[in-house]
Order: structure tokens, then sequence, then C-alpha cells
């Protein structure tokens, strides 16, 4: 690590990233093993999560070579937003359980890092807050559900007001994974649930447990135009792992796909993400973008993705790490690393910009 200073954001520093899988190991003894193994563990035994990142091996790239690729362009435009590269950070909860800025350190890396930020239902910091410090920097807005129409309209208003640029409904965690870690840890999210507190309940430290049971559990089609009616936003279905929901959430007026099985964290035995990202893209056609995350830790893993069909990126726990290490600059620093090695990939294969690399043939051996 680099010298580190505190500033308005608490303790920030650069830090060295060798990459993205040695940052767990790192960031464990600044966390504490309750929060570690909230945020790292997938459900039951793990398959899935571990499946995300293995499955990648399965999926290979054919690199073209005389192409006159000297200094590959990775910027990108997505929903009317410019990046520097088609990466997200993938919403994730209560990032105060990394580092004391949470959320405003999540967005402050994201914004110096060109890329796109989201924020979570249960983030530990308001929507507010959060869109103060990205000063405009493109965002999204991550939606738990709520069984309480008034609540959600409030989080939608405060999303609006925040200059989202869509929203991400959650659509595969009606209730939690087990988790086994939690279980030995006696462990459950806790900690300021800043837009419940926002929505003036009178609720201080509400823990994410007490939410979720207040999500709503029956979510249907119907709910994609009632979303985009009062917010006026593009509604992304998140939690898509089948053609025929990705197909469905289309013709109910869904404006993007974003295909996760939440980190492996809630039904394990599903495939990794990577492998059913090429038959939905098939059937999306580019009707509308699709989202993808699941074991991304590599600039190859985020081209094999393009490649097979996806427009945007997420990056979640890595970026978790990073805030744990080093605060918003570690964040930032997670996002340069990946960008680094996107742009020898892209080199490698041949392809000076993001379009290139999504023309790009890539062979795999996936049978879904």
């Amino acid at each position: 690590m680099l010298k580190e200073k505190t500033d308005v954001f608490g303790r920030v520093t650069d830090i060295d990233v060798l990459n993205l899988k040695s940052l767990a190991a790192r960031a464990k003894p600044m966390i504490g093993p309750g929060e570690y193994g909230y945020i790292s563990e997938g459900s039951d035994d793990g398959y899935t999560m571990a499946r995300n990142t293995t499955a990648f091996e399965d999926v290979h790239m054919l690199p073209r070579v005389l192409r006159g690729v000297e200094s590959p362009n990775q910027q990108i435009e997505f929903m009317g937003s410019k990046l520097s590269s088609p990466l997200l950070t993938a919403p994730i909860a209560g990032n105060t359980l990394a580092h004391s800025s949470g959320e405003i350190g999540l967005a402050k890396g994201a914004k110096e890092a060109g890329i796109m930020m989201s924020q979570s239902t249960f983030a530990s910091k308001t929507i507010a807050e959060t869109a103060e410090i990205s000063g405009g920097a493109p965002y999204m807005f991550q939606l738990y559900m709520p069984k309480d129409w008034a609540y959600c309209q409030y989080l939608l208003d405060e999303a609006r007001q925040a200059n989202a640029s869509a929203i991400i409904l959650t659509a595969d965690s009606t209730l939690g994974g087990y988790r086994e870690l939690d279980v030995i840890n006696h462990y459950h999210l806790h900690g300021r649930i800043a837009n419940l507190e926002g929505y003036n309940t009178g609720q201080k430290g509400v823990g994410a447990g007490g939410l979720f049971k207040e999500s709503m559990q029956n979510l249907d089609l119907a709910l994609i135009d009632k979303l985009a009616a009062y917010s006026k936003l593009p509604i992304i279905i998140k939690g898509i792992q089948t053609p025929e929901d990705a197909n469905a959430a289309i013709e109910a007026g869904a404006a993007g796909i974003y295909v996760s099985n939440h980190g492996g964290r809630q039904l394990d035995g599903a495939p990794g993400s990577i492998e059913v990202l090429p038959t939905i893209a098939q059937v999306v056609d580019h009707r509308v973008p699709i989202i993808f995350d699941g074991g991304v830790q590599r600039g190859t893993h985020v081209l094999k993705a393009l490649a097979l069909g996806a427009d945007l990126i997420g990056v979640g726990r890595p970026f978790s790490y990073g805030l744990a290490l080093g605060g918003w600059q570690g964040v930032r620093n997670v996002a340069e690393q990946l960008k680094s090695e996107i742009n020898i990939a892209m080199q490698l294969t041949g392809c000076q910009t993001i379009a290139d690399v999504k023309k790009m043939t890539c062979t795999n051996s996936f049978k879904i």
C-alpha cells in the first residue's frame, strides 16, 4: 500500500492491485469476521458462486491479428451516459460494512474512474447523500420492491431527483439464500438502512432482515409498467437467468435485462451467469441493453461477456474489498486495474473499440 490519509470520506489510500482475486484475503482483516462472511459467502455449498468464475474457462476467444490496434478505446455510451469503460459497480447492501464512507465512497471512486455506479435499496447512505457526492456522474438505483407502495414512491422520487438513469428491479431475491457463515457467526446485516430512515419511520438502525420481511414476495410482470408509469424512468429487471423470462420482461415493458444470479447468494445449483448469457442474448436480439454480472475477476472475463451479448458488466465483491482497503481510492484502483486488463485483452484480440469486442468470435461448450 501507498501512503494512507484521512479526509471527509474517512481513511483513504491508493492500493496496489495485483489482481481482483487477491483482494479478498487482504480485505478480510479490515472488515471483521461477521461482515466478511456476509459479503464473501455464497448460499448452501457455494457451487453457483464458484461456477460464476470457473465457467469463464469454458469460453474461448479467437484473436485476430494484423488489425492495426495500437491504443484501444473502451469508452461506451449506456442509456445516454458516457462511460470510460463498460463497467458497473453492482448493487451491494450496506457498504459501511466494508468502510465508513459506504456508498458515498463507492460513488466517489466510480466517478473518478468514469464508470457507472448503482446503489441498493438497503444502502447505508441515502440516495440524496450518494447523489451529492456523485455530482451528476452516471448512476442507477436498485429496487427491492417493498410491500408499502408509499415507501416505494418515496424511493422512486428520491432516485428521480438524484437523476438516476434507470431503476433496477431485483426479481430473484424475494428472500435471502441460506448462508452458513452467517449462521456460524450469528450474523445478521445490521447498521443504518438509510433509505428506511429517510422515509421517516422513526426507526433507527433497522436491519435489512427486517426490511426483507417488508419486501414483496408476490412479484409479477405488471410491476414493470406500474414502476415505469410512476417513476418515468427505464425499468431494468435484475435476476434474469432464462430466455423465457427475458422475453416476457421485454414484452411487459422492461427497458433492460440484467443477467445475474445474485453472485451465487440465492439459489445454489444454478449455472454460472456466463453460461446462460448466450441464449438470453439471442432472444433479446438487441431490443434492449443487457447488463451482466457474476464472477467477473479479469479483463478477459469482461471481453468474453461482451462478446457473448452483454452491454455493461457489473462487478460486486471486488469493489467492496477495494473500498475496505483504500476507501474511494481503492474503488478507483480496482476499476483502473480492470481497465488496464481490458486494454491488454483488446489489443491482443485485435479489437480497437468495444463495438469490435462485441463482434469477436467466442466459442463455448455450454449446453444451456
